[in-house]
C-alpha cells in the first residue's frame, strides 16, 4: 500500500539512510576542526537545523508506523520470525537453546555466538559485550574486551584463546546476559528490519525478508551491507510505498540478495532464500501465516 511521507527515503542515499535507521540523533556527529567562530556558529545552525529536521521526520514516521498493524512486531509473528532465522543460523526453530553456542564457522567473521549470530569480527558481539559490561561490570566476558576491540573487523583469535568460548557458554548461563542477547538482538536488527519495511509499505513477510537480510548482510554501509542491498533494489522495483508491486519488489530483493550472497561467499547454501523466503513469496503468503513449511541446509521444518 502506498503511505504518505515514506517517500523521505527513496532517493537518500545508503550512508544516511543507514544513519536514520541505525544510529541515535547527533551520533554520527565528528568533531569540528578549529575555524572561526562565525563559521563554527554557521555549522551549529546547520547542524541544529539538520536535527530538527531528522526529529520532525522521525515522529511523522512514527505516526505512520503506529497506524499499522504490528505485523511483524505482534508477538506470536515475532517469536516465529526467531525462529525461522534459528533454522538458517542453528539449524534449530527453539532459538532459546541457542545463547550459549559459539564456533568459528571459516567464513572470515571470528567466532559467531548466540541467539542471532553475533560475530566477533563484524562489531555486533563487542557492541552486545560492552553494553551487558556497563550493567554488569564484574561479568565473565568484560575481561576480553581489549581483545575484542584488536580483533573487531577481522576474524583473529588473537587474545580470545583459549578462554573465551568457554567464559561465553559460562556467561550464557545468566539469565541478565540472556536478556542482554534479545536486547541487541531486537535494537540493532529486528527493531530497524521492521521500521524500514512498514515504512516501504512491505507487510509480515517483507518485514521478515529485510530482518534476515540484516542479520546476514549486517546493517554496515559497505557494499554488502543491507542497506547498500537495498539500495540495488531500488533501482529494478520500486516499494509498494512507491506505488510499486509487493512481490515484484520482494522478487527483485530476494534476487538482489542471493546474488550478493553468493558474490562474496561463492560456495554458500542459498536455502534460507530459495527454499524458505521465495517458497513463502510464491505461495503468496504475505503475511506469514502459519502453517509453515520451509527446508533449510537439507532439512525439513513445519511450523503451525
Amino acid at each position: 500500500m502506498k503511505r504518505a511521507g515514506v517517500l523521505f527515503l527513496a532517493g537518500v542515499p545508503v550512508i544516511a539512510t543507514a544513519v536514520y535507521f541505525v544510529l541515535p540523533s547527533g551520533a554520527a556527529d565528528a568533531p569540528a576542526a578549529p575555524s572561526s567562530v562565525s563559521a563554527q556558529s554557521s555549522r551549529d545552525d546547520a547542524k541544529d537545523r539538520a536535527e530538527q529536521d531528522h526529529e520532525r521526520q522521525r515522529e511523522k514516521d512514527d505516526e505512520i508506523i503506529a497506524s499499522l498493524p504490528p505485523g511483524l512486531a505482534a508477538p506470536a509473528k515475532r517469536d516465529l520470525a526467531h525462529r525461522l532465522v534459528s533454522s538458517a543460523e542453528h539449524s534449530t526453530t527453539d532459538w532459546r537453546s541457542t545463547y550459549g553456542i559459539i564456533e568459528d564457522r571459516d567464513d572470515d567473521c571470528g567466532y559467531t555466538a548466540g541467539i542471532i549470530g553475533f560475530c566477533t569480527g563484524t562489531h555486533d558481539l563487542l557492541t552486545l559485550v560492552e553494553h551487558y559490561t556497563e550493567s554488569r561490570p564484574d561479568n565473565g566476558l568484560a575481561r576480553y574486551l581489549p581483545a575484542l576491540r584488536k580483533v573487531d573487523g577481522t576474524d583473529s583469535h588473537e587474545g580470545l584463546d583459549p578462554g573465551f568460548t568457554d567464559a561465553w557458554k559460562a556467561e550464557s548461563e545468566v539469565p541478565e546476559f540472556r536478556a542482554a542477547q534479545e536486547e541487541e538482538r531486537d535494537r540493532v536488527y529486528f527493531e530497524p528490519a521492521v521500521r524500514l519495511a512498514k515504512l516501504d509499505g512491505l507487510g509480515t513477510l517483507g518485514q521478515f525478508v529485510y530482518y534476515d537480510a540484516m542479520v546476514f548482510h549486517g546493517t554496515g554501509t559497505d557494499e554488502n551491507g543491507f542497506y547498500a542491498l537495498r539500495e540495488r533494489v531500488l533501482e529494478r522495483a520500486g516499494t509498494p510505498a512507491a506505488g510499486g508491486s509487493e512481490k515484484a519488489y520482494l522478487d527483485a530483493f530476494l534476487d538482489v540478495r542471493r546474488a550478493t550472497m553468493l558474490a562474496r561467499y561463492p560456495d554458500r547454501d542459498t536455502s534460507r532464500i530459495d527454499t524458505a523466503q521465495r517458497r513463502f513469496l510464491q505461495a503468496g503468503n504475505l503475511d506469514l501465516d502459519t502453517p509453515l513449511t520451509w527446508e533449510m541446509y537439507g532439512d525439513s521444518y513445519t511450523l503451525s
